[in-house]
């Protein structure tokens, strides 16, 4: 099990450890719940240093990611960043990912924990005929995020959404950027490892809560956004999974551009509100409230905080995944009503 260098931070503050990714993480704190609401209402912090960070360097690094990944990152500005994906030839999702143009020539690739490894191989199996370097990046990465985030890191009136530049945060050299993956407003910083256990401290002396993975997800499925090996695998496209927008049929070439300019999606990612009190989990399966035929199944589900009720996100065949339609979720052996629902359940104000 691999450890962040904030892993020492989290066991003697009481975290409850959880294995994630082969990474021993935060699960929580003390209360999900409270946690959740935390992030909501106020502010809230987490350690993201297991997620994969890999630089492109190099004359033809954009063009090499145009090449490699579904968006075009050449037209992408220096401080900015974009949500993309790479893709098999077959047009399956292998990881999504938020790349930042740190500078004419240099991106950094920010990938999930579990595919790193993967994007790092598959990155380096395309860069044939491209003059670039791909090498990993061994830093930390810590989010702020709530609607009084920028409480703690200060105000930063030219730092927009999908923004990064280079900052000093508690006497330290950061990169900072203002991304996030709750629905909140939010920051994350790019530091050293060595910098972490200060950055963490600061922050928390200006406010901000720790929080664990385990109010993560209830925060991002509340906030609509997939999470891979659950909305995102290797067997759907990024059609199927509501995010055709984010590729560029229009470029010459790129990997799995075939398969995807193909794709005619028979299935859609949807959201579903029940209303029992038993909440849907990724596996159960999606019924015909009628026939009780099998239309799909499960990808993420929880009890939202937020909302007070259950919610979960299910493929379902096109012609069932209209707001309204009306289906049954097996929880277990028994069959709660649920309604189709158009995503994100919640978005914040403002």
């Amino acid at each position: 099990m691999r450890h962040t260098a904030l892993h020492h931070v989290h066991q003697t503050h009481g975290a409850t450890m959880t294995g994630f990714a082969g990474w021993s993480m935060p699960l929580r704190y003390g209360s999900d719940i409270a946690e959740h609401h935390t992030v909501r209402t106020g502010v809230g912090l987490f350690d993201l240093g297991h997620m994969g960070q890999i630089e492109v360097t190099g004359p033809d690094a954009a063009a090499f990611l145009d090449h490699a990944l579904v968006g075009r990152l050449s037209k992408v500005a220096v401080g900015r960043a974009k949500y993309t994906m790479l893709c098999h030839t077959t047009g399956g999702v292998l990881d999504d990912l938020v790349v930042y143009r740190l500078a004419r020539d240099r991106f950094l690739v920010v990938a999930n924990a579990g595919n790193a490894a993967v994007v790092r191989a598959m990155l380096g199996e395309h860069s044939g005929g491209f003059t670039v370097t791909i090498t990993d990046q061994a830093r930390s990465l810590i989010a702020v995020q709530g609607p009084k985030a920028v409480d703690v890191v200060g105000e930063h009136p030219d730092l927009r959404y999908y923004g990064i530049r280079p900052e000093r945060l508690a006497g330290r050299d950061v990169l900072l950027a203002r991304t996030g993956y709750t629905g909140e407003d939010g920051f994350e910083i790019y530091c050293a490892d060595s910098d972490a256990e200060a950055i963490w401290a600061w922050a928390i002396d200006r406010g901000a809560v720790p929080c664990g993975l385990a109010c993560r997800d209830t925060l991002r499925l509340e906030a609509g956004m997939p999470l891979y090996g659950h909305e995102l695998t290797l067997r759907t496209t990024p059609f199927d999974a509501g995010l055709g927008r984010v590729v560029a049929l229009d470029k010459t070439d790129f990997v799995g551009a075939a398969a995807l300019r193909a794709a005619r999606p028979d299935r859609l990612l949807t959201g579903l509100v029940t209303k029992g009190r038993r909440s849907p989990r990724a596996g159960h399966a999606v019924l015909d409230p009628d026939t009780g035929e099998r239309l799909g199944e499960v990808t993420s589900g929880v009890p939202s905080p937020t909302l007070g009720h259950p919610i979960a996100m299910a493929y379902l065949p096109a012609d069932r995944a209209e707001p309204g339609t009306r289906v049954v979720v097996d929880i277990r052996g028994t069959r709660e009503e649920a309604e189709v629902v158009t995503l994100p359940f919640y978005r914040r104000q403002g």
